[in-house]
């Protein structure tokens, strides 16, 4: 006896076909995603859904200026986004606290770089996490509370940072 079934023998389930950009894509697809976050596959947004907000969403999105329904934001450019910016955060801790105290002082030429440096990453680090929570906002993602107190977090570090850069160069 064989251990496949005889699909002939097998009652059919009635199914709804998924969508062909479902069927494709190797993650579910619930109500809440607007496309496939996988590149290449599923390229078509799927229309976005109605959301209602807190009075807390729509003071944020006041006051980060997020205009209703912007063109081409979905929670996978806000994941896009988010992921680039903790790069960028995490490259700026890097050279502080690894490469400038290891290499420069070995080198022994680049004095007085590591503060300059230091503010221009960091504060090109603080305009993009602003830009990834607004992002999250804007895709109304259902995380966004979660990534905007881990950005503000890493936001408050930097400027810790950026401050200890400014007395370095000024004090």
């Amino acid at each position: 006896m064989s251990t496949v079934e005889d699909p002939q023998a097998v009652p059919a389930v009635a199914t709804t076909a998924p969508a062909a950009d479902e069927a494709r894509c190797p993650f579910p697809h619930g109500a809440d995603a607007e496309s496939c976050p996988v590149p290449g596959v599923g390229t078509g947004a799927r229309p976005r859904r109605q959301v209602e907000r807190s009075k807390a969403d729509l003071f944020v999105w006041r006051l980060l200026r997020i205009r209703e329904k912007p063109e081409g934001v979905s929670e996978a450019a806000a994941n896009k986004a988010f992921q680039k910016s903790m790069l960028i955060s995490a490259t700026r801790c890097t050279l502080t606290y690894v490469v400038f105290p290891i290499v420069i002082p070995l080198l022994g030429i680049l004095k007085g770089v590591e503060a300059p440096l230091g503010i221009a990453i960091g504060s090109f680090a603080i305009v993009c996490d602003v830009f990834t929570i607004r992002r999250f906002f804007a895709a109304d993602h259902k995380y966004r509370w979660w990534f905007s107190a881990i950005a503000l977090s890493i936001i408050t570090l930097l400027f810790i940072l950026l401050a200890e850069d400014i007395v370095a160069l000024f004090g």
